[in-house]
């Protein structure tokens, strides 16, 4: 799917029918949400509106955070795995998002707030053809952490059908210490909102280090 202002490196027929079938099935899952998940995207715009809603998920009925890996926007391997034991915060954005600059001060002010509680941060930039611009943005906005560079959607396809997956851009999702989804939201989030959604999280591994 082509984005205003952005240009990629040449690619052969094959490389572009791969990755717009990817770009394709993306579309997909993004904009047939309705209701409760996501609505559609307005225009021509690339932003696949969420509803404003921010679901918080009882301990005992989480559903586990896919296996995410590949490379960053910088080029270096990367493995959500590796984050397991504390609480992440998982955001799905891109440069071409109005809403995602909109909420990118907020991540980064509550990141750097509670890196020494252990909450660490990581993105998911999707959609951008040209891994510059997601570090242009990065650099504009002194995002801290880093992204996994997702263009084609490879990866937030790999949420399954029917689970609570990042359905819009942007979305953000907590993910408790052992794995699970503990919140998600389908919208860009205020400073209020996002501790909101991480503090709960916090006193639940505050209490079992305390056990």
């Amino acid at each position: 799917m082509p984005v205003a202002g952005v240009e990629g490196p040449p690619r052969s027929a094959g490389q572009a029918l791969r990755t717009g079938a990817a770009v394709l099935s993306l579309a997909a899952v993004l904009t047939a949400c309705s209701g409760a998940s996501a609505g559609p995207s307005g225009g021509n715009s690339n932003i696949v509106q969420g509803t404003g809603q921010i679901t918080h998920v009882p301990a005992g009925e989480r559903q586990p955070l896919p296996d995410l890996s590949g490379e960053t926007t910088e080029g270096e391997e990367l493995d959500l795995a590796d984050y397991r034991g504390g609480i992440l915060v998982l955001n799905v954005w891109g440069s071409w998002c109005a809403p995602c600059r909109a909420e990118a001060p907020n991540l980064v002010t509550v990141a750097e707030d509670l890196a020494e509680d252990g909450v660490q941060f990581v993105g998911i930039n999707t959609r951008d053809l040209d891994a510059a611009n997601a570090r242009s943005f990065d650099e504009r906005f002194g995002v801290p952490y880093p992204s996994l560079y997702d263009p084609s959607g490879k990866l937030l396809l790999q949420f399954p059908k029917g689970s609570l997956n990042p359905q819009a851009i942007p979305s953000t999702l907590v993910v408790d210490p052992e794995g699970n989804i503990a919140a998600r939201a389908l919208k860009p989030l205020t400073e209020e909102e996002l501790r909101s959604a991480i503090e709960p999280v916090l006193a639940e591994a505050a209490g079992t280090t305390e056990k």
